[in-house]
């Protein structure tokens, strides 16, 4: 970390403004003091010149200078999954990947995986994560493992620890009629309830135990679902939310047999997930829901009422064959919108290019009318929008003065801006990653020219390599499950499909 009082100059770039033109944006100076944005102005570095001069001084010529990217939904527990599976529906995928389906992890494999996951974060422009993170089973070391990396590697990030309370066997519609008894132990749900300690009761330990993170990290709260917590569960989650200010983060309608379930297991709320929250008192603007692909009209304008966020997480829906989520609706509803790349194991990349493409893509394609969102509404919701989501705006998803200086250079030389037309539309359907060039968290470069100064990389692949062996080996035993119960998990699958539940989120014919 750099000292209180150093100085930065970012010089020469095209900086990035959402409310200024953002096909050709102007050319301005960016002077950063103690991690803080303190004035973007063209000349600004000629006026400085012997006056006031900088400690660290950044040439951004034929560079364009943006905010960095906010993801908004993300898991580090399985980013050693990349490419280890093809698609397959939500469920299936929950007895390959979850974190219960494994034994305990080594210490050194939480802390390989949790580097790993940010350091392709920042690569890629992203500067802030929520980590929605499943230790399984409970470890204080794992959290404290966690932790510690996030600080080395110089990343933002939201950490909550995911927990839940009913299994998979009694909120997955069919699994229990369809699956033989002798299998039951085969399968579960993201988080299985632990002996000893409650759910709710470990992570407040968590909270309180390391209540003094560091600098650039804070804690939240992450019960699973609401169809996979029970209303003790979210009314304890409410209570620690209150008070300790706490945001709160939960998974929320990503597939058809989920919705199915909501209705028949929260009948009493009209099978509605959202109307199950509001009874619990968690809607508003400190929840997040992630995904929210088969919600309704009218649960759509309940979130737009209480300010509650919806973070999309299109290419992991696409990969779990989940549906596309009513982008236009809740636009139109001018629900607060914001973006996550989601795991590394249902969309084996964390790249916020690919995330924005999607969301407008997906949009055009699910209505015909014209409308939004634009190139620069994808940019928006990548960074304004998953700032509201995590608490931290007027603090970071733009280049203001007094924001946090979490920014990211990229490179015009690169193809995908050759010609330079447009900067959010080459942004959104052109660059892939490619062009990220330096990344600034807080003031502080934490990737120069391609290359992070936080961490050794060369060491962090070899950590890699190492743990690999044994997972591979875990997953094996996994896959050999999963073998056995695929005609059974396929055979509830279809059943779900048999009931109208009175949406349609795919894109042509379904099963």
């Amino acid at each position: 970390m750099r000292a209180a009082g150093h100085s930065t100059l970012i010089k020469g770039g095209l900086v990035y403004d959402h409310d200024g033109d953002t096909d050709r944006p102007r050319t301005a100076d960016i002077l950063i003091k103690g991690g803080l944005i303190d004035r973007v102005e063209p000349g600004l570095a000629e006026r400085l010149r012997g006056a006031e001069e900088p400690g660290t001084v950044i040439d951004a010529r034929d560079r364009l200078v943006i905010p960095g990217f906010v993801n908004a939904h993300y898991h580090s527990h399985d980013v050693l999954f990349k490419g280890f599976f093809e698609p397959m529906p939500l469920y299936f995928w929950f007895v390959n990947a979850l974190p219960p389906q494994y034994p305990k992890r080594s210490t050194e494999e939480v802390r390989a995986r949790t580097l790993l996951g940010a350091a392709e974060c920042l690569h890629a422009g992203i500067t802030t994560i929520q980590d929605m993170l499943t230790i399984s089973p409970f470890d204080d070391s794992h959290v404290d493992t966690v932790i510690k990396a996030y600080a080395d590697v110089g990343i933002r990030a939201t950490l909550s620890l995911q927990i839940g309370d009913l299994k998979g066997l009694d909120r997955v519609p069919f699994w229990r009629e369809s699956i033989p008894p002798e299998m039951h132990s085969y399968v579960g749900g993201a988080v299985e309830p632990s002996s000893g300690e409650g759910p709710v009761e470990w992570v407040a330990r968590q909270y309180r135990r390391v209540s003094a993170l560091p600098p650039r990290l804070r804690w939240a709260l992450s019960p699973t679902s609401a169809i996979m917590s029970s209303p003790e569960l979210l009314s304890e989650i409410a209570s620690l939310s209150d008070e300790a200010g706490l945001r709160v983060f939960t998974h929320i309608y990503e597939t058809r047999s989920e919705a199915l379930g909501s209705r028949l297991f929260l009948a009493e709320h009209g099978g509605s997930q959202v109307k199950y929250l509001r009874s619990i008192g968690l809607l508003g603007p400190r929840l997040g829901l992630a995904h929210g692909v088969w919600m309704n009209g009218e649960e759509i304008e309940i979130l737009a009422e209480t300010g509650t966020s919806v973070i999309l997480n299109p290419a992991s829906n696409m990969k779990t064959k989940g549906g596309v989520a009513p982008i236009r609706r809740y636009l139109a509803s001018r629900v607060r919108l914001g973006l996550g790349c989601d795991n590394c194991s249902c969309t084996d990349i964390q790249n916020m290019f690919q995330a924005m493409r999607l969301f407008a893509g997906l949009a055009a394609i699910s209505d015909p009318e014209l409308g939004p969102p634009s190139a620069a509404d994808a940019m928006r919701t990548a960074t304004e929008g998953g700032a509201k989501a995590l608490g931290l705006d007027r603090e970071i998803g733009a280049i203001k003065p007094g924001y946090k200086a979490d920014l990211s250079l990229i490179d015009l030389s690169t193809f995908s801006f050759v010609p330079f037309n447009s900067a959010a539309r080459q942004l959104v359907f052109s660059e892939t990653g490619r062009g990220v060039d330096t990344v600034l968290v807080d003031g502080e470069i934490v990737l120069d020219r391609r290359r992070l100064r936080t961490i050794d990389e060369d060491e962090l692949r070899e950590a890699v390599g190492v743990v690999m062996h044994g997972l591979r080996h875990d997953h094996a035993a996994v896959r050999a499950r999963f073998e056995k119960l695929h005609p059974y998990l396929l055979a509830a699958w279809r059943r779900a499909w048999q009931d109208d539940i009175g949406l349609q989120q795919y894109v042509g014919r379904h099963p």
